[in-house]
């Protein structure tokens, strides 16, 4: 099943199989359905997906690689333990979306929905999270040192335990998200405030 760099793959049903350690690179695949495949070591590379159904699909220790989804569905999706850096998500629904471990450093999120995503145990190194909407998201203990978060909304998310080293607080939305005190003191000194503690 695994295509060769240039492959075009259009409107294929791939509904509920198992990719095991299977390898793509440079593949497009347009209009497929991908709804409840699973994946287990499997790679992807410079892979574009447009307009693919991912619904309900488990994907285990697989790589994503410099992939771009374009106009996707994933919702219901989950991902543990994969790696998906340099990766672009463009207008893709993401209601569900779960993410467990892996690598997403320097992923682009930018504009996504990502309300009611969990995602956590993470690197998010230098990821575009600018004008994400994060409202009541679980995004806890993930590595976000340098993520762009310009006019990020998170509005009641739960980011205990994330590195928040790189969010200005003057241009997000923190309306009754969930920090813990170490955390506020970092948001504190961003702000320019100087936290003793006596």
């Amino acid at each position: 099943m695994a295509g060769r760099p240039g492959d075009v793959l259009r409107r294929e049903d791939w509904g509920g199989r198992d990719v095991v350690g299977e390898v793509f690179e440079g593949v497009e695949l347009v209009d497929c359905d991908l709804s409840e495949i699973t994946t287990s070591g499997a790679r992807f590379d410079g892979c574009t997906f447009r307009g693919v159904r991912f619904n309900a699909s488990r994907h285990t220790g697989t790589a994503f690689v410099n992939c771009r989804f374009s106009a996707c569905v994933l919702f219901d999706a989950a991902f543990d333990g994969c790696k998906l850096t340099g990766s672009v998500f463009d207008a893709c629904r993401l209601e569900l979306l779960r993410v467990e471990g892996g690598d997403w450093s320097f992923v682009s999120l930018a504009g996504a929905d990502l309300r009611k995503t969990v995602v956590v145990g993470a690197r998010f190194r230098e990821a575009d999270l600018s004008k994400t909407r994060c409202g009541g998201a679980t995004l806890r203990d993930l590595d976000l040192s340098g993520a762009a978060w310009a006019r990020a909304d998170l509005t009641g998310a739960d980011l205990r335990g994330s590195d928040l080293s790189s969010l200005d607080p003057t241009s997000a939305v923190l309306e009754g998200a969930l920090i813990s005190i170490d955390q506020a003191v970092v948001l504190a000194e961003a702000l320019g405030a100087e936290v003793r503690v006596d």
